[in-house]
């Protein structure tokens, strides 16, 4: 019998707790949107990481992000559901797992809003490890998707390291009783990440001196440096400093980030393709070559690697932000209303 048991809150549920998470507006996250909105963006972030909130009060739909798939604008206000795997105890206890979401409720949407497709769905896996497990869990699950992932064959000594380091935290998790195992942990990260193919997976650790680890799939995936490097740790302490962090929110950027190397072939996957498209959402229309070969030899979402039926053509700067494109006067003028709320001249450089 599996000591995991899911619990899927839908976009209803979610749309609930962004509701009261702006009611009981948190002061450093406040504080760190207003200093997005004071900084004004540049005229030259058309294809950059972008967090925009120029219009309006503090609410998901007024803040837009640039997408990192498509590379269009779209409000914070688009929802998903989460997948919640926990310890089946916890069920019996009958213990919501919506403060688990409402915990890292501002880190999941602004990693949803990086992505226009393959981010419906949010997937998280509540344990109790204390940091060291985490640190060590982390680095686990880097090493089997770096040699191991999707069945294929490793070296003897890499095999033996994997196998050593499963033993020790199957072993170290047993010995503190922590909940659940790790030989599920692992299972059920494996099967999300073959399965599912998202851009990232969270570990989530109840555990007040430990953290919560965000493992992306593929380096385009990673929130930039320059736009997250003083966003708040999530810590309640008004003392504290990078290392009691909650949620390892990567604010330098690669450097920072837990990135899974995952290198598919084949069945495995199709590899991560960067597009720019116009910003009407229900255009497939695409700007750039980029579209026709690899970001990366990496693999991460396969939402985002579908390259559909898209044709290329230069596109149209909306003359005022220059943050978007479209691919002709009407569909600028379909997207108007949503546009609206965020569109401002740049700041002046």
């Amino acid at each position: 019998m599996s000591e995991l048991v899911c619990k899927t809150l839908d976009h209803d549920a979610t749309d609930m707790l962004i509701d009261k998470w702006l009611e009981h507006r948190n002061d450093a996250y406040w504080e760190w949107f207003q200093g997005v909105r004071e900084r004004k963006h540049a005229s030259n972030t058309l294809r950059s990481q972008v967090i925009v909130w120029n219009k309006g009060e503090f609410v998901p739909e007024n803040i837009f992000s640039r997408t990192v798939d498509t590379g269009r604008l779209i409000p914070l206000d688009r929802t998903w559901t989460t997948h919640v795997y926990h310890h089946r105890s916890m069920q019996d206890r009958k213990l919501s797992m919506m403060p688990v979401v409402f915990t890292m409720l501002p880190e999941l949407m602004l990693l949803r809003g990086m992505h226009d497709h393959g981010c419906d769905d949010v997937y998280i896996i509540v344990t109790d490890m204390k940091r060291q497990e985490m640190d060590d869990a982390t680095d686990y699950f880097k090493l089997v998707c770096r040699y191991a992932y999707g069945g294929r064959t490793c070296k003897p000594s890499i095999e033996s390291q994997i196998q050593y380091d499963h033993m020790r935290l199957s072993h170290t998790l047993l010995k503190q009783r922590r909940t659940p195992c790790f030989p599920q942990i692992d299972l059920a990260f494996r099967a999300i990440l073959y399965e599912k193919r998202p851009p990232f997976i969270i570990l989530f650790s109840h555990q007040t001196t430990s953290y919560s680890q965000i493992l992306f799939t593929h380096p385009l995936f990673v929130p930039a440096e320059d736009i997250f490097f003083d966003f708040p740790s999530g810590c309640p302490n008004p003392c504290c400093n990078d290392d009691c962090e909650m949620i390892r929110f990567p604010r330098r950027g690669i450097e920072g980030a837990a990135i899974l190397s995952i290198k598919r072939r084949g069945r495995y996957g199709r590899k991560v393709k960067v597009k720019e498209m116009c910003n009407w959402i229900d255009c497939n229309v695409c700007f750039n070559e980029e579209a026709q070969r690899d970001a990366e030899s990496s693999e991460g979402s396969q939402s985002s690697a579908d390259s559909a039926d898209t044709s290329t053509t230069n596109g149209l700067v909306c003359s005022k932000c220059r943050l978007v494109k479209y691919c002709s006067p009407e569909h600028q003028r379909k997207d108007w209303d949503e546009h609206r709320r965020v569109c401002a001249k740049p700041a002046v450089s």
